[in-house]
């Protein structure tokens, strides 16, 4: 006889997960896997992250009648609701890449500690969802170790989602169960997970099932339990897009244009001793810890000091040079042409080309300071990313900084989208925050002319950093980063030479 009622499932605080290597756990996962029951949050990243504002305002607009079906017509008929308003004539293409770049990041601040307990004790692991498999998979099977992921199925013409979902619909009730047939034939699968009547029906078909009762105030498991950090991720949204707090970002972004629009003038044009103060007027705030260097005398032929950054935004510079209440020079990588013609610095970027980076580099510091981000790229999470040793060869005078931000609602940082637009999106935020960290000039004895080799100065530089910031080392480098969120290397195209940023 099928069970219907949930006192007839024991809670899953009474799953033993010892001795479970051979087992096979079959899950769902929104309310499951996931503390939290609703799938909004997500779908309003794909919408935001693949669509923009006026996607996002769509799926807002309609997600009253989602819920209006969800509790009195059906789960299904909500659920459709809402893959419609986010898929439809989207490329499935960007699909993929938000599921790739930016969902885990938001999936894995939400696990649930009981219910990966038991999953994660379990030899093969499979995931039953009502979700879009499009969207939940590379979080699933990347992040979470699961073998199979049974998911609902979504229409596409030519690479576009039609907003409709295949035969036989969305995965809920009976469904689920069917799918989970389909999936084992005459294997009887040994546990089941669930968290509301809507799982019964294929937790009925499992040796052992248990239920995840409602409970909020749960804690997701920590950063240094999750089963693979999350060290890449993209996307401009720092919250979690409940529909409450997509309304507030929606009503945000015309004033946050206008106040980035504002700021960043500020910055552009106010010579650089006023910039402190006028970022605080205009509610960023900059912290300077340490002491500074003097600048370089060029009246004794001294070269200058070279900065060796944490890469946190392409602001880096720019806020070392408002610490520092002078403007400094910056070598980059690769910035748009938008972003040196705002910048308020000198920029110069490096060829890639080791000999003529390192004439370039030299070049510089013999007119003055100098600084550089050798990990090559931004990290968002606390990690820093291995650093090019090449600057530890060009000179002794050099300076770690530690560089850290906060931003509360968006990113100022892109691996998939337009890079001009990151330092709009960095002043977007309300009230965005730099930390400027000076520390100690390193010694002479560990410098390249005592004998160290570039690479032990460039470690020593990363571990110093790394340690001022409570951050971990990694030997990650700007390829990795962009292999995992952009799937290329994250080499910009080669366009025609422009004459470097002069401003002062």
């Amino acid at each position: 006889m099928a069970k219907t009622n949930s006192l007839m499932f024991p809670t899953i605080n009474k799953c033993a997960s010892i001795g479970r290597e051979k087992h096979t756990v079959v899950a769902d996962m929104d309310g499951t896997l996931l503390r939290g029951r609703s799938s909004f949050p997500y779908f309003a990243l794909i919408a935001y992250e693949a669509g923009g504002v006026l996607r996002l305002l769509f799926l807002l607009l309609l997600a009253p009648l989602a819920g209006f079906l969800y509790y009195l017509v059906s789960e299904s008929a909500g659920i459709q609701i809402l893959i419609f308003a986010t898929f439809t004539g989207m490329k499935v293409s960007d699909i993929e890449s938000v599921a790739r770049a930016v969902l885990p990041k938001f999936y894995s601040n939400d696990l649930h500690p009981e219910s990966w307990r038991v999953f994660s004790s379990c030899g093969k692991r499979c995931v039953l969802t009502a979700n879009p498999r499009i969207m939940v998979e590379a979080f699933l099977k990347d992040y979470l170790g699961a073998d199979m992921v049974i998911g609902t199925e979504i229409r596409t013409y030519k690479g576009v989602a039609t907003g409709l979902v295949c035969s036989p619909g969305i995965l809920v009730g009976t469904k689920k169960a069917d799918a989970l047939r389909d999936a084992f034939g005459e294997t009887i699968p040994d546990i089941g997970l669930g968290d509301r009547h809507t799982d019964f029906p294929f937790m009925t078909l499992c040796k052992e099932s248990y239920v995840v009762p409602a409970n909020p105030e749960v804690e997701a498991v920590s950063r240094d339990k999750l089963p693979k950090p999350v060290v890449f991720h993209d996307g401009r949204l720092v919250l979690k897009p409940t529909p409450l707090k997509a309304l507030i970002i929606i009503l945000w972004i015309p004033v946050g244009i206008i106040l980035a629009c504002l700021r960043i003038a500020a910055g552009s044009l106010l010579p650089m001793q006023l910039v402190y103060y006028a970022f605080w007027a205009l509610g960023v705030r900059v912290y300077i810890k340490g002491t500074p260097p003097p600048p370089a005398k060029k009246s004794t032929s001294q070269t200058g000091v070279l900065f060796i950054c944490s890469h946190r935004t392409l602001l880096d510079p720019i806020f070392l040079s408002t610490a520092l209440g002078r403007p400094i020079a910056a070598v980059t990588y690769s910035v748009s042409r938008l972003s040196e013609i705002i910048s308020p610095i000198k920029t110069v970027r490096l060829t890639r080309d080791r000999v003529n980076d390192a004439a370039m580099i030299k070049k510089l510091l013999e007119e003055g300071d100098l600084v550089i981000c050798p990990e090559g790229t931004t990290c968002r999470e606390p990690f820093l990313l291995r650093f090019s040793a090449l600057f530890a060869e060009l000179t002794d005078q050099i300076v770690p900084v530690a560089m850290a931000n906060r931003m509360s609602m968006f990113h100022g940082t892109t691996a998939r989208g337009w890079k001009g637009m990151d330092p709009f999106y960095f002043f977007m935020n309300p009230s965005p925050a730099y930390e400027v960290t000076f520390l100690n000039k390193l010694p002479e004895d560990l410098s390249c002319s005592a004998g160290k080799s570039s690479h032990e100065v460039a470690n020593y530089i990363q571990r110093v950093i790394a340690a001022s910031l409570s951050y971990e080392c990694t030997s990650f480098t700007r390829k990795d980063k962009y292999r995992a969120l952009a799937g290329n290397d994250g080499i910009v195209v080669e366009q025609p030479k422009l004459a470097p940023n002069k401003k002062t």
